[in-house]
């Protein structure tokens, strides 16, 4: 075959093909494909972290307290994290929303027991707080026992979301993917401070 005819026969050729693997699929069922829908906000679903500490707690945290308050709000997760993007000021319900969300979410976790024992976020939350050296080693000599006995970590938790910011927290994302990571960040922060304060209070 000449070059003229083999270059003449390509396009149809590669039609042939496509037709072919097409044909496979719609009679395999590819006929009947539809995209898939967001998940449901509402639907219980498991939560796992790939970090520790107040870090992996509060990703734990953001995660089921979003898919609530999507749920609240009838729209999918995905709907939210959108809207809140694309709005220069969240809504009252969305501010309401999120907030609730993570006090369910506090509470989710301590009915599966799954809040680690104050004690063991200590040391992290000293890490970044800007005490004196003495206060600090004073606060670190402070017993294990005392700290979760004084400082119960759903409290703790309760206490931080309670006095988050949510409102500017919302209104500061950049787009839709920096939901998550805006309210973990703002979470943990206040996790730390709410932590750092109080156990100071005990010595």
């Amino acid at each position: 075959m000449s070059a003229g005819l083999r270059a003449g026969a390509l396009p149809g050729l590669a039609l042939a093909l496509v037709a072919g693997v097409v044909g496979a699929q719609v009679a395999a069922g590819g006929g009947d494909f539809a995209p898939l829908r967001p998940a449901d906000a509402c639907a219980d679903r498991s939560v796992a972290s790939q970090a520790d500490g107040i870090e992996g707690l509060t990703e734990q945290l953001v995660l089921r307290g979003i898919d609530d308050a999507a749920c609240t709000l009838d729209v999918s997760r995905e709907a939210l994290t959108l809207e809140l993007a694309q709005q220069d000021e969240p809504t009252d319900a969305q501010v309401d929303a999120v907030r609730d969300g993570l006090r369910a979410a506090v509470g989710e976790l301590a009915d599966e027991d799954a809040l680690p024992p104050s004690s063991s976020l200590v040391d992290e939350a000293l890490e970044g707080a800007d005490l004196n050296r003495f206060v600090e080693g004073a606060i670190r000599l402070v017993p294990d026992s005392v700290v979760d006995d004084a400082l119960p970590t759903e409290d703790v938790l309760t206490r931080a979301v309670d006095e988050l910011d949510v409102r500017a927290v919302l209104s500061d994302l950049d787009d839709a993917e920096a939901l998550n990571e805006a309210v973990q960040d703002a979470v943990t922060q206040a996790v730390r401070d709410e932590l750092t304060d109080r156990v100071r209070n005990l010595v």
